[in-house]
């Protein structure tokens, strides 16, 4: 299965090309993608991105894990979930949302097995 390109982006809102909704931040995987309700795991933007966001993204034996922090990197990436997503034997890129999608999408492209969890506002 191959990661599902990110089909468009703008402020609050992402869609992800074969997903029917539009999401406002989304996880997505070699073959799915859904909402990212940060309330499932008490994320904010500090500390930011916990192992517990990323976890679900990890388990679908992906290569490279793809992490936007947002349109004005208001996200924080501690380096707890670093450690953890490294200790999996993943690579990880941390950027701005749109060069976020941009690398996603290059890499998913390419056939790799990258997976991605993205922040579409602040």
């Amino acid at each position: 299965m191959s990661s599902p390109e990110i089909a468009s982006l703008s402020w609050g809102h992402m869609k992800v090309k074969g997903s029917p909704t539009a999401y406002k931040d989304c996880k997505v995987w070699p073959g799915g993608s859904r909402p990212w309700d940060w309330r499932e795991t008490g994320t904010e933007h500090h500390p930011g991105v916990q192992p517990a966001d990323i976890e679900e993204i990890i388990s679908k034996s992906i290569q490279t894990l793809v992490i936007g922090r947002g349109m004005s990197e208001a996200l924080q990436v501690p380096s707890i979930t670093l450690d953890y997503i490294k200790s999996k034997g993943v690579d990880v890129k941390v950027l701005q949302t749109e060069k976020a999608v941009r690398e996603y999408n290059s890499l998913a492209s390419q056939g790799a097995r990258v997976g991605g969890i993205f922040h579409s506002t602040c």
